[in-house]
């Protein structure tokens, strides 16, 4: 807490930071995998796949992500993660642009389905689609419907 106010200190309430650490300063493996919520051999792994991150790496190969990898990183997992694109997806939406979209739209295929003891699961995006086509099919249905009776 900052002594003359009743607001929190900044540097201790966001949750991407340790209390203390400068927001430009390097992070280490341990520390962007507890950011993001991954384990630390899918952040090695991401780096085999993803060129643009390049963490650097120290005597030893200890690696320190810089705050643009880290960025990336999180770019990479909302597009694995929670959109449901494959490795390759993510790889054509991060070279075409920051928003991964050209004119709008994807340049990607079909996102990821992931099965789940339950059936398929689809991410955010593909979810969101089916949905639109799903309501296109109906409105069709309705109208030939109407032509035939």
């Amino acid at each position: 807490m900052n002594p003359s106010s009743t607001e929190p200190d900044a540097s201790t309430t966001r949750g991407d930071e340790r209390p203390g650490k400068a927001p430009q300063a390097f992070r280490t493996i341990s520390e962007v995998a507890a950011e993001l919520g991954v384990p630390q051999h899918v952040l090695r792994f991401w780096e085999t796949r993803f060129p643009m991150v390049r963490p650097l790496k120290r005597a030893g190969g200890r690696r320190y992500y810089r705050p643009e990898d880290i960025e990336i990183l999180r770019r990479i997992r909302q597009l694995l993660y929670e959109e449901g694109y494959t490795i390759k997806g993510a790889q054509k939406a991060l070279r075409a642009g920051p928003s991964g979209a050209r004119d709008g739209r994807p340049e990607v295929t079909a996102p990821a389905a992931r099965r789940t003891g339950a059936g398929l699961q689809l991410g955010g995006q593909a979810r969101s689609r089916l949905a639109a086509i799903r309501d296109a099919l109906e409105n069709l249905r309705a109208m030939l419907q109407r032509v035939v009776s």
